[in-house]
């Protein structure tokens, strides 16, 4: 379970972050599910909303996900995100949490990527 939970969550992402958002959602989205993200209400449909609305301003947004961690029903993906062309982007964490194969929660946490930093190995 754990690789196709690891598959789920990065499919989920990448159809979300490209404007496929109501595929995400049908595809890997189970009974129940609720978010952490602050901006929204905690409902699939508040955040389903919220994503949509982004890919509609953000039509060229590029996510590249990075790193993946799995440990039982939770995956953790480590990603860079970038709203517009030419723009820094994000660093973002999101924990996925499963039930019986599907997304049932999540949170994400996201840090700006500087133009510049002292840290020569930077965030990815």
């Amino acid at each position: 379970m754990t690789d196709s939970n690891k598959n789920a969550a990065v499919s989920f992402l990448e159809l979300a972050s490209s404007g496929k958002v109501d595929e995400a959602y049908s595809k890997f989205i189970g009974e129940g599910f609720r978010h952490h993200n602050p901006f929204f209400e905690g409902s699939a449909k508040s955040l389903q909303a919220g994503m949509k609305e982004n890919a509609k301003q953000n039509p060229n947004k590029v996510l590249e996900v990075k790193r993946v961690i799995v440990e039982g029903e939770f995956v953790v993906t480590h990603s860079h995100i970038q709203q517009k062309a030419g723009e820094p982007g994000a660093a973002v964490v999101h924990i996925f949490r499963f039930e019986k194969g599907r997304i049932v929660e999540i949170w994400d946490l996201g840090q700006p990527v500087p133009r510049e930093s002292p840290n020569q190995y930077g965030m990815f």
